[in-house]
């Protein structure tokens, strides 16, 4: 966020933790819970780093697969925002 407006960065904050997170989301293990602050598990486990996981929602990375009833567990899917990090992070670095 950006601290003087509150608006969302241009570019989402995305540490290694998080973005092991977005990895097992792209391949299909995580699942989230349907609210405001979205929890998020991957292989039926709560994640420890409940922080990380609203942040990655709230920066538009991860959302539903499908509407559910409030607390339900439904699959977790990347957007498009949120493929271009872990496509970003798959690049190699230039030299």
């Amino acid at each position: 966020m950006n601290e003087q407006t509150g608006t969302p960065a241009a570019h989402p904050v995305v540490n290694h933790r998080m973005l092991a997170m977005l990895r097992a989301v792209a391949a299909g293990r995580g699942r989230v819970s349907c609210s405001s602050e979205p929890d998020l598990f991957i292989d039926e486990v709560s994640c420890g780093d409940q922080f990380a996981a609203h942040a990655l929602a709230h920066q538009g990375l991860v959302r539903p697969a499908r509407p559910g009833r409030p607390g339900e567990l439904v699959p977790a899917i990347l957007t498009p925002k949120g493929q271009a990090v872990v496509a970003a992070r798959r690049q190699p670095k230039a030299a």
